[in-house]
């Protein structure tokens, strides 16, 4: 079986796309690997720029934008390496850093996923590296900003260790688990399916770990965050994976948790148009 799978999910960010495929291709040096693009209908020149200068590359040409989690899902089932890696096109992956991950995930058959640590483009490590399973106590810790729990932050950057939750920028996926626990929740248009793969991965027997591997990692460059659509989303993702996991609940842990979620959705929109008045 071939070893690895890389999928990336691509919309209108060629410029970062093209690096991340210069940096696979030397992260992949002595590896049996596939790499798939799928793109979901972008307005740059993304699908004729890898369609010509990286003919070893699957693409995937979406006549829509069919959002994070199916276009993964449409890639993941033409697949058939080993281990299928998730990542986003506006990452540079160390040239270590697939051997590296690879290598533990083989020595370690109980590790369902893996994550890496993941530098900004400032070059600050980005905490979302490593997260916890957003219980509602988490989730309302995290909303009253308390973050330490939630980051893991008391765990040491240098080693591996065990965490919850894996960045869908990077998530390394053994697929004898994910077929185990099943593709990507399409449901989640973007972001929280991250989060709901890697708790489904716990509560199907496997672990998650970090391991100190690198990449640098530009974040969000396919969607803004000062766009009304961003807000929407994501706050909308953090409610698809609370009622999802945590409905079965009393209303009295839900409810501050569901209330938080709208709060900070809505300060957040007030934010998006004081700055668009402001710059009006």
């Amino acid at each position: 079986m071939m070893k690895l799978s890389v999928v990336i999910v691509n919309y209108n960010v060629r410029q970062y796309l093209t690096a991340c495929l210069d940096s696979v291709a030397i992260a992949l040096d002595g590896i049996e690997g596939e790499v798939f693009v799928v793109d979901n209908n972008s307005s740059d020149d993304s699908v004729d720029f890898v369609s010509r200068h990286y003919p070893w590359v699957h693409l995937i040409n979406n006549k829509e934008n069919l959002g994070f989690s199916k276009a993964n899902n449409i890639a993941i089932r033409q697949s058939v390496g080993e281990y299928v890696l998730l990542l986003n096109p506006d990452t540079l992956v160390d040239k270590e850093a697939f051997k590296g991950v690879l290598q533990f995930m083989d020595l370690h058959p109980e590790a369902g996923g893996a994550g890496v640590k993941m530098y900004n483009g400032d070059g600050t490590i980005a905490p979302e590296s490593r997260r916890a399973v957003p219980t509602p106590f988490v989730a309302a810790r995290k909303m009253l900003g308390f973050t330490k729990s939630y980051y893991m932050s008391y765990l040491s950057w240098d080693e591996a260790a065990q965490i919850q939750v894996v960045s869908g920028a990077f998530f390394m996926i053994r697929r004898k688990a994910l077929e185990q626990v099943g593709l990507l929740d399409e449901d989640f248009f973007m972001y929280g399916e991250d989060i709901d793969l890697s708790y489904r991965l716990l509560k199907g027997g496997w672990q998650n770990w970090y391991l100190p591997y690198s990449i640098i990692h530009y974040k969000g460059q396919s969607t803004k965050k000062s766009d009304f659509r961003y807000v929407h989303v994501f706050y909308q993702a953090m409610l698809i994976f609370f009622r999802k996991h945590y409905n079965h609940l009393s209303l009295f842990f839900t409810l501050p948790v569901k209330c938080a979620i709208y709060f900070r959705a809505s300060l957040a929109l007030v934010d998006i148009i004081r700055k668009k008045l402001h710059l009006g």
